[in-house]
Formats: structure tokens, C-alpha cells, sequence
């Protein structure tokens, strides 16, 4: 049980320093994935257009950097920017969507990008706490199990 507790333990140590060393590879994926989401969204909804709603929706914003990154993609040629876009679902027509300087007025001006990076670094702190008190608490029945174990080797354990 002591091995079994030290092997995720170690795991989990391993994936925290991976993710603190590589946390600038981390953000630049993420910004080429999302990139990439834009570019290849569509309203069939698939997993990508979806999550990309869902991050608008949430966050306010628009785009990768700003609103305008849509002005760059196939979906804006047709339909303008996506409506997860607006500030107000009332007041957001399908022809003010598609002219941007309408537009500028109608949706969120900021990127998505910046507020998902500053949303999981305001977190992260929660994160690290949270997985430190995990972390002493596999450490204490590490040190339980192996006091067990010995107790149970030297006959010091009557069984009942």
C-alpha cells in the first residue's frame, strides 16, 4: 500500500514540475489551438465550435486577441461573427455581425486568450493549495502504512 501511495505521489510531482517548467509551451498550444478552432469553426456544432461558444459565452470576449480575428476566418465571409460573441443576444442582428465596424459596438471587444491565461494563473494558487493538502495526506498514510507494515513484521500486532 506504501509503494502503491509513493508511485502516484511521484506521479503527481512529476505532472506538477512538467507543467510548471513547460507552462509557456502550455499557453503557446493552447493560443494555436484556439487559433485553429476559429479558423475551423462552423455552426454544425462539433466539439471545437462548441467549446469555442462556451468560452465567448463565459469569459466576454471575442476571439483570440480581440474581435477582429474573425474577420479573418471562412465562418465570418458567410455569417459574420458567431452570435456567443454578443453582448446582448437582443440587440445583435446577423447584419451587424457581419459589418465590423457595427460589430465592434455589438460584441466583446477583448480577446480570449488573455482572459483564459489570467483566469487559470488567478487559480492556479487555489490548485497548488488544494493539491498540496492532497499531497500531505498521501505522505501521512505513506508513513502510516510503513509504521503498519513493521508493527506487522516484528509481531508487535496481535491479531484479533
Amino acid at each position: 500500500y506504501a509503494m502503491l501511495l509513493s508511485l502516484i505521489f511521484l506521479i503527481v510531482l512529476v505532472a506538477a514540475i512538467v507543467g510548471f517548467v513547460f507552462r509557456h509551451e502550455i499557453k503557446t498550444n493552447f493560443e494555436s489551438n484556439l487559433n485553429r478552432a476559429l479558423r475551423d469553426y462552423n455552426v454544425t456544432a462539433d466539439r471545437h465550435s462548441e467549446a469555442v461558444d462556451t468560452i465567448q459565452r463565459t469569459l466576454h470576449c471575442c476571439g483570440v486577441q480581440n474581435y477582429s480575428d474573425w474577420e479573418r476566418t471562412e465562418y465570418f465571409s458567410q455569417r459574420g461573427i458567431p452570435r456567443s460573441c454578443c453582448k446582448s443576444q437582443n440587440d445583435c442582428s446577423e447584419e451587424d455581425l457581419k459589418d465590423p465596424n457595427k460589430a465592434k459596438l455589438k460584441v466583446f471587444v477583448d480577446g480570449c486568450f488573455f482572459l483564459v491565461t489570467s483566469t487559470m494563473e488567478s487559480k492556479m494558487s487555489v490548485v497548488a493549495g488544494i493539491s498540496f493538502g492532497i499531497a500531505c495526506f498521501q505522505l501521512i498514510g505513506i508513513i502510516l502504512s510503513c509504521c503498519l507494515s513493521r508493527y506487522i513484521t516484528n509481531n508487535q500486532y496481535e491479531m484479533v
